[in-house]
């Protein structure tokens, strides 16, 4: 079962976070695939593997920086038209990016449109420093975010996803987030649905190929560092049903967004009617899907938290160019 977790005391998540401090969260293993599918209406696991495994969840973790500016605008704290201001450390960061310049502003809903199709890092920053002060605090308090949802495997070390290997989650918590998102700013939720973001004389394309292309699905968020592999949080909705499907490790885009369309696939046809019993039905459905291809292709070997080898790929972190597909 997702978690649900609904407690908002700051005291409680901090709490959690000081025993996590103390005991520690169990580093990232060589395997980077890990899947879960969850039908939001009963809120029952359909699917999962290795859903409570700690992984590098990338870009995904930009789902949580807009859950915690999503927070700011439904309470009144941020404009949808407020300009943030750009600070030196967020143009620094790695593409993929805007290419932000120093003194340079960006309104509140360029923001969002940045975030959710070109997954800037850049403008992740923007955010987290509007919200926190700092990144670094910023990536505390999603931390506490998360804990106070129940996410218990989860922690942020920045906004954006960038390499970091004390920033981890699970599918499982990846899900919780996927369906607080729905639940608590569903006024804000089409944003995910949106396919293209033009700034400047520059338009981009959403990383999520499946919006459009497999029937229901109208977001969330794709990811990508060398560490994790291609990641995807996706939601899809169909005659009233909405399934969450979260995958972790996919060795290119292609082959990622096959495997989760697959089981998407898999988990509406779950719920036709059967002479079946419901659990035999649940299994028979899913033991069709193909696992996905080369599932680990896309993990480098990690010394000391950074990638080492002859072949490391050149594809930035967070970018889903044509050099990985």
């Amino acid at each position: 079962m997702v978690a649900h977790a609904r407690t908002s005391s700051l005291k409680i998540a901090l709490a959690a976070l000081a025993v996590t401090a103390i005991s520690g969260i169990a580093p990232a293993s060589a395997e980077k695939y890990a899947s879960i599918v969850v039908d939001l209406q009963t809120n029952q696991v359909l699917h999962a593997r290795h859903a409570d495994e700690v992984r590098y969840p990338a870009s995904l973790t930009k789902a949580m920086t807009l859950y915690m500016l999503f927070d700011a605008m439904k309470s009144g704290e941020v404009k949808l038209y407020e300009k943030l201001p750009v600070s030196r450390h967020a143009t620094k960061q790695p593409p993929s990016s805007l290419r932000l310049k120093v003194g340079s502003t960006i309104t509140v809903k360029d923001a969002i449109y940045a975030l959710v199709t070109k997954s800037a890092n850049d403008v992740a920053v923007v955010v987290a420093e509007r919200l926190g002060g700092s990144e670094k605090r910023f990536a505390t308090l999603m931390t506490a975010k998360a804990r106070s949802m129940g996410m218990t495997k989860t922690t942020f070390k920045n906004a954006s996803g960038l390499p970091d290997t004390q920033q981890l989650s699970t599918a499982r918590d990846m899900a919780v987030l996927a369906e607080r998102l729905l639940e608590d700013h569903a006024d804000y939720y089409g944003y995910f649905a949106n396919t293209k973001f033009t700034w400047g004389r520059n338009t981009y394309k959403n990383h999520n190929r499946l919006i459009g292309r497999v029937e229901g699905v109208d977001g969330i968020k794709t990811g990508y560092t060398r560490a994790s592999g291609f990641n995807l949080m996706a939601s899809s909705k169909r005659r009233g049903r909405r399934v969450v499907t979260i995958m972790f490790g996919g060795s290119t885009s292609r082959s990622r967004d096959q495997h989760v369309a697959d089981l998407i696939e898999a988990a509406y046809k779950s719920f036709e009617p059967s002479k079946l019993a419901p659990e035999i039905r649940l299994r028979t459905t899913f033991s069709e899907v193909q696992p996905p291809i080369d599932p680990n292709g896309a993990a480098m070997p990690m010394l000391n938290g950074k990638v080492f080898g002859a072949n490391a790929p050149i594809i930035a972190e967070g970018d889903e160019g044509s050099k990985a597909d």
